[in-house]
């Protein structure tokens, strides 16, 4: 007889120093990431990448992939308003749409390739009209680059200038510049 035993998260460290040019936040992040089991080193790495695009205090990993009603990473404010809702890959619009009724702003970090280019064809027009959104988009090749720094114990540093990121490690740097999808 097959047992099936539930999977657990595997658990990475990063130790993230981030000096964002554009909004004048220069910050030193210890963060923990529970990887889902099936969750990929492409979409663990998307996810702290937006961390540390919209890095504050209060923004935290939600539950992530093992929960419907939460996005990737959201941040509070301290009487519990969801101020930033951030979802990754290619959300429901629906989902959006319940999003932007929900937090004050919400970010799309649109990635996958050619599934991530369809996915803006089909619902572009239609969440061009929320005026509390924003969608950036990542080449196959950033988010590859970005997954291939992925280890269980990461010290990583972002840079942020005029929309142009730099993240990594003191060998490795990854250069990468979002999309606006809305612009």
């Amino acid at each position: 007889q097959d047992r099936c035993m539930a999977l657990k998260a595997t658990v990475f460290k990063a130790q993230v120093q981030i000096s964002d040019m554009d909004r004048h936040y220069y910050e030193s992040h210890s963060l923990t990431i529970a990887r889902h089991p099936s969750e990929t080193d492409d979409r663990m790495m998307v996810r702290l990448f937006a961390f540390c695009l919209y890095a504050d205090p209060q923004l935290t990993f939600t539950k992530g992939v093992s929960a419907d009603d939460e996005p990737d990473l959201w941040q509070r404010s301290l009487s519990g308003e969801i101020e930033r809702w951030i979802e990754l890959g290619q959300p429901d619009e629906r989902r959006i749409r319940k999003a932007c009724g929900r937090a004050r702003e919400v970010v799309v970090i649109n990635y996958g390739g050619r599934a991530s280019d369809l996915w803006w064809e089909q619902n572009g027009e239609g969440l061009r009209r929320l005026r509390n959104l924003k969608v950036w988009a990542l080449t196959t090749a950033e988010v590859r680059a970005l997954a291939d720094l992925a280890e269980r114990s990461m010290e990583l540093q972002c840079t942020i200038d005029g929309g142009q990121v730099w993240f990594g490690t003191d060998q490795v740097t990854v250069d990468v510049t979002p999309i606006d999808r809305l612009a």
